[in-house]
Formats: structure tokens, C-alpha cells, sequence
């Protein structure tokens, strides 16, 4: 099948590969303008444009007189298990909370009946200030009705606390991962590139006999992210 990207999206698409992989080590010089000219036989412009995405997706850094390098700064390494990646420089900032009708696969999920509400707390994950997730979590009203989990503020020990305290323990989760071009709001709110997909994460919590309590949306900005998914024994 023939790549109908424009000429300097499947330049940055090369370089960004060389990049992940580590063939362009953190911190190293990439090869000069007139070498990416020659390597891709594109015009100047063209691999300008190219560098241009990959510094706006944080992957490279201009210094003035030296040249271009790749950042020392790596993607997010997050274990699929866990919902926030490691380290203090990470919190949460709440959005909102409503009840709302959630979208299909989230009554799905949850096993609503066709009109049921759910609770929808929604929120932005940041690293340094700069946010990096959006997440909207959605539990079953008849469930959590007059708990922490409908009020807007943070819950003292989380939604794990308040389920268990309703005689409903997490014991387990699914998980689905897709990827997908963002909707306008997700551009804004986490700030994204030009032309860069998000991963969509929805994950079921289930509590005793697989009965789903809670159901999440989790956005990532895929330029800033690497999945781990690792099996012990």
C-alpha cells in the first residue's frame, strides 16, 4: 500500500522511529539539514517541516549555533496495571463531576440498563505542570448515590476506599487499548501537536463474581507514552 502522508510526515514518522528505538540516542546530534536533504532526497523545506513536528512533539531541541538534538527527556514508561506513572512531579487536578448518560461502551461495560445514569468524575493528570491524561471514571449511581465519589472534591483514600467501604472490594480489572486521532477538546485540553493520536484506555474495575463497579476513559497523548505490559512467573 502506498504511504499517502505528506512528504515530511513520513520524514518525521523515520526519524521518529530512529528516536524510540534509541538508533538516535538521547542527547545526540541528529545529522545535519544537508544530510536529511540527501538521505530523503527531499527539498530543504521539506525536512524543516519534518523537524519542525518532532520539536513541537518534544522530541528534539534546537540549540543556537550547535544544532538539533534529541531530548534527553523519554517517554512515559506506564505499567498497564496502574493508573498514574511513578514519581512525586505527577497529580491530579479534578474537572468536574456530574451525572451524566455515559457513552455506549461505558454502559456496556458497566451493565447499565438503557437509560441509566452513572457518576462521571473527570480529571487531568499532569507531570510538571503540563498536562498529559485525561481520565473520566464513571460508577453506577444507584451505587455510589450519597458517598465522596459525587461530591467535587478529592476522596480521601479513592475510589478504591469508597467501594470497599460499600461491601464492593476491587478485585480486578480489563483493559482495552486503541488508538485514534483526538477530538478538539482533547487537542486543547492536553495540548497536543498537530496530527498526533491519542490512545484511548477503557478499563472495567470488577469487584466480587466479575461485577463491574467502575469504568474509566483514559486519553494519552501518544508521543508521550510507551505501554508496559509484563506477566511475572
Amino acid at each position: 500500500m502506498t504511504d499517502r502522508r505528506p512528504r515530511h510526515e513520513q520524514i518525521a514518522a523515520e526519524l521518529r522511529d530512529q528516536i524510540l528505538s534509541g538508533d538516535l540516542a538521547p542527547g545526540s546530534q541528529i545529522p545535519s539539514t544537508a544530510q536529511l536533504v540527501a538521505r530523503f532526497d527531499a527539498a530543504n523545506a521539506t525536512i524543516q517541516r519534518a523537524l519542525r513536528n518532532l520539536k513541537d512533539e518534544g522530541f528534539l531541541d534546537s540549540r543556537v549555533g550547535k544544532g538539533v538534538y534529541v531530548r534527553a527527556a523519554r517517554p512515559f514508561v506506564v505499567d498497564v496495571a496502574a493508573y498514574v506513572p511513578p514519581g512525586d512531579a505527577f497529580r491530579y487536578d479534578l474537572v468536574d463531576v456530574e451525572t451524566v448518560n455515559p457513552p455506549r461502551d461505558v454502559t456496556v461495560a458497566l451493565r447499565l440498563a438503557d437509560g441509566e445514569t452513572a457518576v462521571r468524575r473527570r480529571r487531568v493528570l499532569r507531570h510538571g505542570g503540563a498536562p498529559v491524561e485525561l481520565s473520566a471514571s464513571y460508577y453506577p449511581t444507584d451505587l455510589v448515590a450519597g458517598t465522596p465519589l459525587t461530591r467535587r472534591a478529592k476522596v480521601p483514600g479513592g475510589a478504591p476506599g469508597v467501594l470497599a467501604s460499600l461491601g464492593r472490594p476491587e478485585r480486578g480489572f480489563t483493559d482495552q487499548v486503541s488508538a485514534r486521532q483526538p477530538t478538539t477538546e482533547e487537542v486543547d485540553l492536553l495540548g497536543l501537536p498537530d496530527g498526533v493520536p491519542v490512545l484511548r484506555q477503557l478499563r472495567t474495575v470488577l469487584t466480587d463474581d466479575d461485577r463491574p463497579v467502575e469504568v474509566s476513559v483514559l486519553i494519552k497523548g501518544a508521543h508521550l507514552y510507551e505501554l508496559q505490559y509484563r506477566q511475572d512467573g
